[in-house]
């Protein structure tokens, strides 16, 4: 952990919240497919329509939170929408027993958890500006951190009590928030002059429709998004049921997921040599992701097999590793006082293939197995990659915005 003495103490505090945040968060995810079908007795068709339905309310939260940053405050927007998640989180236990009201409080979550995501990554633009780059790629690390630790904790408590992951995934949420109107009242104290009042436009006076002619900044850059995240749904419907039609015991899928977040923590040095001497830009990463998740897609249509999957699930990694970081990078730098608007959009537009994917992904694996879904993963990923690299060549060459201030609100 010798890479974090550079770090001031705010940072190191930060990431501690961060961790914590990420891991009350994936108390839940892993389980809910789970609670829905054998807790509340309802069909596998219920169950994702409730995470379609908390994925549709994660699309609007992205957006809107990007397009309110500005307009709300960045300390009123991020506490609140983590007081609300917090608070829906916390009723869900009550809310198993009525059907309608359980679906509606998942479309709340969705839609409160993902309106404070723009805004902490605009924030950590704002605030981090000369190291906004490591600072991504920190956040994110100690993200997978918080994962890592929450899913293995998730199947203890799901032992015990469903209720207990629902309540735990509150708390953390309400510590988030609490931290979060510490650490903001703070900044507030110490830079007076970034108090501003509400506004009914974007920072720099251009409104929505203004700021959405600029597409050469978020239409490539989302479309590459939107299919990059589409593909990736193979693993759960295709390498999941896979492994399951193969005979082999459910820890060998969960396997694959603990390489993942070891691999994110572990690969950080190979992914700072790939910065330094073959993807310097954010532009170049996006392309060597979208190429890291394609060939991952084509060693699962060659082998089919689960030592392939292994190796498909590094390369998808080191894709990841390379992606998360540099979207918000690319954005901050790109668009200065805009960029909270501009991560709300392109964020959506990711999220959006999360939606579409799986029902795909389920046809044709209901249709023919891995084969198919491998297939349509492939072609998917060539189309990620074309819109990144038509990302990338136009915007080679456009001005650069200075960072902004910080709209504390």
């Amino acid at each position: 952990m010798k890479w974090l003495e550079s770090y001031p103490r705010e940072v190191k505090v930060f990431l501690v919240a961060s961790l914590i945040n990420s891991a009350g968060g994936s108390l839940m995810w892993p389980l809910i497919t789970m609670f829905v079908y054998k807790e509340l007795g309802r069909s596998m068709a219920e169950a994702g329509l409730v995470i379609l339905i908390q994925s549709l309310g994660g699309i609007i939260g992205q957006v809107l939170g990007g397009a309110l940053y500005h307009r709300v405050g960045v300390k009123r927007l991020i506490v609140g929408s983590l007081a609300v998640n917090a608070i829906s989180l916390l009723l869900l236990p009550y809310g198993a027993d009525y059907w309608y009201f359980f679906m509606f409080l998942m479309l709340i979550v969705g839609f409160s958890n993902a309106m404070s995501m723009p805004a902490i990554q605009a924030f950590i633009g704002f605030r981090f500006t000369e190291r906004r780059g490591e600072m991504f790629n920190i956040v994110y690390v100690a993200n997978n951190i918080g994962v890592a630790l929450g899913t293995g904790l998730s199947g203890v408590l799901a032992k015990l009590s469903y209720d207990l992951s629902f309540v735990g995934n509150g708390i953390t949420s309400a510590v988030f928030a609490v931290f979060f109107y510490i650490y903001l009242s703070r900044v507030e104290q110490e830079q007076g002059d970034l108090q501003v009042q509400k506004r009914r436009d974007s920072a720099d006076g251009r409104r929505p429709s203004e700021l959405l002619r600029q597409y050469h900044i978020y239409l490539f850059l989302g479309t590459g998004a939107f299919f990059l995240w589409l593909a990736n749904c193979i693993w759960n419907n295709g390498v999941s049921p896979f492994t399951i039609n193969q005979g082999m015991p459910e820890w060998t899928y969960s396997l694959l997921w603990t390489l993942n977040g070891v691999l994110i923590f572990v690969g950080q040095p190979l992914i700072s040599w790939i910065k330094r001497t073959i993807a310097g830009s954010p532009e170049a990463q996006l392309m060597a992701s979208g190429l890291f998740y394609l060939l991952a897609y084509v060693c699962i249509v060659g082998f089919q097999s689960y030592p392939g999957m292994i190796f498909a699930m590094v390369l998808a990694t080191f894709g990841e590793m390379l992606i998360n970081p540099a979207i918000p990078a690319f954005i901050s730098d790109r668009t200065g006082k805009t960029a909270p608007f501009y991560l709300g959009l392109v964020g959506g537009m990711g999220a959006a293939g999360r939606v579409v994917g799986p029902y795909a992904m389920g046809l044709l694996y209901d249709h023919g197995g891995i084969s198919p879904v491998a297939w349509f993963s492939v072609v998917i990923a060539i189309l990620s990659v074309a819109g990144f690299a038509v990302h990338w060549v136009v915007n080679r060459g456009k001005w650069q915005q200075e960072p902004s201030e910080i709209h504390m609100g």
